[in-house]
Formats: C-alpha cells, structure tokens, sequence
C-alpha cells in the first residue's frame, strides 16, 4: 500500500449492511472508476456476511447457514454473488474490478465458522479438524457466525494460513477484519497470527481492524500488525457522533502516518441504508459533512465512503473531489489540535499540521448552535510575519499578518493551506 496516504474507497455496509450483490459492487464500481479514480479512490470493499445466501436486509440473521467449502473456509454465496459459481470465490469479481484500474476488498470475521465446529469439517494442510482448533468460549457480542480459535492447538496457523491462501487466489487487495480492535488483549494472540498469514501469503494486503474503539494502550502493537484500525464503534449521521470524534481523534493523531492510520469509520453521506428504503439520504447537514470532511482529512483518517454513489448529487461529489482538501489529506504531517475554546458561548477547536509539500495547513471548527465570529491569530499558529492563506473549500486567497477573522455558521468549517511570504 501507499505508506504516504491513508487508503480511499468505499464500503457497502453504510447501503446494504450485510445484504449487498455482486450486481451492486459492479456498479459502485464502474461509478468509482469513471468519476472518483482520478481523486485518489480506488478501493471497493464487500462488507459482512457476504456468505449468506439469504441476506436481506440491514440485521443480521443469527445462527443461519452460511456458504462453506471443505476446508471451513466461507465463500462468495452463489445466488448473490454469480460469478462466484463453480468454485470460482471472488475472483471474477475481483478480475473485473482490477480490470477498472481499482482494488478490491472483503470483510471477514476473527475465528473461525461455528457451523464448521459443529460439522467438525477439515482444516486444509492439516490433520486436525474444526473442532479442535476452536475456542468456543471466545464468541463475538454482536454477530454469530464464529468461534475464535485456539492459537496454542495445532492446526490453527494451517487454517489461517489457508484463509489467506484462498484470498490472494481471489485477487484480495484489502481486508477488514472485525470483532478483533477492541478484543486486546484478550485475542491478541489470534490477532499477531492473523496478521503473520496475511504477511506471508504471497499478495500485498491492507488489514483493517474493527470494531473500535481500539485501545489506546496497544497503539505500537497496531501499528506493527495491521495498517488501519477502527476509533470508534459505528459511525453514523449524527451530531453527537461526530462531536465525538474531535475527543478521539485529538487522543490518536500522534501515532498517524508512515503507514499507520488510526481510523474514524466511514463518511455515511449521500444515500444510506437503501435495502430499508430508497429514499433514505444522510442526516448530516451540509455544514456538518464539511466539518466531517475536513477533520477526517487534516487528521489523516482512512477515507471510506459509505453511501451509494450512483445516486451522489452535486454537493456530495464536491466533498470527495476537491483537491484542496485531498491534497491536505495527502500531504498533512503532525497532525495536531491546538486548542478547543468556548468565546461568547460558542465552542471553537483549531487544528493544524505541517504541510510535506511546503506550508502548513490549519482547520477551524464550530461546535456550537449558533453562528459566530472568532479572530484567528497566527501567534497560536507559531506563524510570524506576513502570510498567503487559501481557504481550501472555496479556494479564496487572502494575505494575512498577525491575525483575521473568521466567520462560522453552525457546525461549520473551514481550512487553509498558509505559506510564508515576508517578515
């Protein structure tokens, strides 16, 4: 992967939850290659459960059967995902998305299939079965389909082994694996053999975590087993969550970059949740989608779309091709807040980072209810003497010294780059 820039793409869970087809992947797809490629977005990933055959809509179905093949290792259900059919897996699909001149992805699941357990099916390489590598006590709070398994038995690394076999063979360029960011340590042994497959199967990976919030305590291990971990639980379109986010990315933006990039979940705008109803559309405003965009961006967070992009309007292609704001996602170093004030009751917070390109990048946000106006100083900044200062949403140019006003609706922001011009 690219160790500069966090990764960009999309991820079906925020549309279809575990219920998404092949049919849906292919056309998230070609709207990607056509109209986002040229801005940096180029993975397209298959969120959970892609195994179950009658998937249908956002809940999951517990305790339901799921696609296997002889090894205990899920596969692509056939009815949803066709090319999958003959013992195929993923790979047309992934064929077919690499042919676009984008990467593909999959999500799975710590452990392995508790139908596999049950059945006591074979571990491929091994002499041992399902049943013996288990750890029926480890099972995941939220979802069904998996024990974790027992790293000390023999027979555990074969099947991880094994999965990761049967992904590069499919073409995999990106995994998410849940139930394991926020499991330390109790999984961390299962997490490091994962992660040794993953490294060892031949084909370059990015291994994302999931669920959040990871632990704080174990950043060094993330960093030294996978290269994006979720912050958070779940990220949806409200205010409360994304007020929220100032706190955790405030507490994680020391261990981002160099390949390591601590994640604040997906950007759910556009059109969300659309096997419930069609017509569902984002609850963030416009104004909260900037401010959305611009921490996620000056923080260095992965960039995963969460809506369906065929039915992005105007606005919503303007959050994710403006280049003033990728650049900044690009190109920001030491990423930092400095300072979160209330002035005459409304609540203000600053960030900034140093440009790698030249300059340095800083980012206002208003946290409050009403609108108001701050003057911005440059002392606060380190910055001294006379500066050009673009605001990169509008891409307005100004020259600044010493300090300016900045004017803020609610939960809006703003950003620019500034570059030194005299004393």
């Amino acid at each position: 992967m690219n160790e500069l820039r966090a990764p960009m793409g999309w991820n079906s869970w925020d549309c279809y939850g575990p219920a998404v087809d092949e049919a849906t992947v292919r056309k998230n797809a070609e709207f990607m290659a056509e109209h986002l490629k040229q801005h940096g977005w180029e993975y397209v990933v298959v969120d959970i459960q892609w195994s179950n055959p009658t998937a249908s809509e956002h809940e999951y179905q517990p305790f339901t059967e799921l696609c296997m093949d002889e090894y205990s290792r899920l596969i692509p259900a056939e009815n949803r995902f066709p090319s999958s059919a003959g013992g195929k897996g993923f790979a047309p699909l992934a064929e077919y998305i690499h042919s676009l001149g984008l990467k593909f992805g999959i999500h799975i699941m710590r452990g392995i299939p508790r139908q596999a357990v049950h059945q006591n099916t074979k571990i491929k390489g091994s002499k041992k079965t399902a049943r013996q590598i288990a750890q029926t006590a480890s099972i995941c709070g939220w979802n069904t389909d998996m024990y974790g398994v027992d790293v000390s038995k023999e027979g555990a690394r074969e099947y991880y082994d094994s999965l990761f076999e049967l992904y590069a063979s499919w073409g995999v360029d990106f995994i998410k694996c849940d139930d394991i960011a926020r499991e330390l340590p109790h999984e961390e042994a299962e997490l490091v053999l994962l992660s040794e497959a993953l490294h060892g199967c031949g084909r370059e990976m990015v291994l994302s975590l999931s669920p959040g919030p990871a632990l704080l305590e174990k950043a060094e291990l993330y960093k030294q087993v996978a290269d994006m971990w979720r912050i958070t639980d779940d990220f949806w379109d409200k205010w409360d969550l994304l007020y929220d986010m100032f706190s955790r990315t405030e507490k994680w933006c020391t261990h981002t970059g160099a390949g390591n990039w601590p994640d604040a979940d997906m950007l759910p705008i556009g059109p969300l949740r659309q096997n419930y109803d069609k017509k569902n559309w984002t609850k963030f405003t416009k104004n909260e989608q900037v401010t959305m965009m611009t921490l996620w961006s000056i923080f260095r967070s992965p960039l995963m779309i969460g809506g369906e992009m065929t039915g992005f309007d105007e606005f919503t292609m303007s959050l994710l091709t403006n280049e003033r704001i990728l650049g900044m996602h690009k190109n920001a170093r030491h990423s930092h807040q400095v300072w979160r004030r209330k002035i005459d009751g409304t609540e203000y917070i600053l960030w900034t980072a140093a440009a790698a390109d030249g300059g340095q990048y800083a980012a206002l946000f208003h946290a409050g209810e009403e609108p108001g106006s701050i003057m911005l100083s440059l002392a606060d900044l380190e910055l001294y003497g006379t500066y050009k200062a673009a605001e990169l949403w509008s891409g307005e140019e100004s020259t600044i010294e010493g300090s300016f006003e900045v004017s803020l609706a609610r939960h809006e922001a703003k950003a620019w780059k500034l570059e030194y011009l005299s004393e």
